[in-house]
């Protein structure tokens, strides 16, 4: 596992604190204070996490991500003021892994370290379900050997459904798997994303991938 991590915020204070209390649990940092700075050094070196403040001088956190994902897919954690949504859903939607909003206790974001860096670490890992194939490593998603371009989002919603196949995932839950436990916004969401992969799945192989279980949520069950 990979245990550098790019602290990249424009608050001395902040960066100095999260760097310490980072080294101390055994994480190797680096600091950077500026966007283009911070997207020259993220796309040089190989880091196991980044923490992205949104404010930046230079360039804007968001731009530095959506930069960053057209070349790597190193896990990111976005640092946004309290009240910002849009930078929660700007963030989300290009490409970031998890938010944080200011101010933060330090053993939350610890434990959002750690959970991104286990998924992280399955990220070679590769489940069939038939002739459904979801490449984690590559991000990709075939259906008898068909490519299906998904986005992010349906990518990470279908391969929750399938990690936890047989199993009737709620709403709430996939909500929160997906979404994020502090998403603003309804349950409703999670079934314009079902309609969207049935669409791409579902609708184009004349298949039941994706079972809705009436008044429970949605299941992946197993297939000969």
């Amino acid at each position: 596992m990979n245990n550098k991590i790019l602290i990249v915020e424009d608050d001395a204070k902040i960066s100095r604190f999260v760097s310490l209390e980072l080294t101390h649990e055994g994480y190797e940092t680096e600091v950077v204070a500026d966007g283009r700075v911070a997207l020259e050094t993220a796309l040089e070196k190989d880091y196991g996490l980044i923490i992205l403040d949104v404010m930046l001088p230079s360039l804007n956190g968001i731009e530095v991500l959506r930069r960053l994902r057209q070349a790597k897919s190193t896990p990111v954690i976005i640092l946004t003021a309290r009240d910002q949504v849009m930078d929660k859903v700007s963030g989300l939607d290009v490409g970031a892994n998890d938010y944080m909003t200011k101010p933060f206790a330090i053993e939350e974001l610890l434990a959002r370290i750690r959970a991104n860096l286990r998924k992280t670490s399955a990220a070679g890992e590769v489940i069939s379900i038939g002739k459904l194939v979801i490449d984690c490593g590559s991000v990709s998603v075939t259906y008898d050997s068909h490519p299906i371009e998904l986005t992010k989002r349906e990518f990470d919603l279908l391969t929750y459904l399938t990690k936890n196949r047989n199993i009737v995932v709620s709403r709430e839950q996939a909500l929160d798997a997906v979404w994020g436990f502090e998403f603003y916004g309804n349950t409703n969401v999670v079934d314009v994303y079902i309609r969207y992969l049935r669409s791409k799945i579902d609708d184009v192989y004349n298949v039941e991938l994706i079972q809705t279980v009436r008044g429970a949520g949605y299941v992946i069950r197993d297939r000969d």
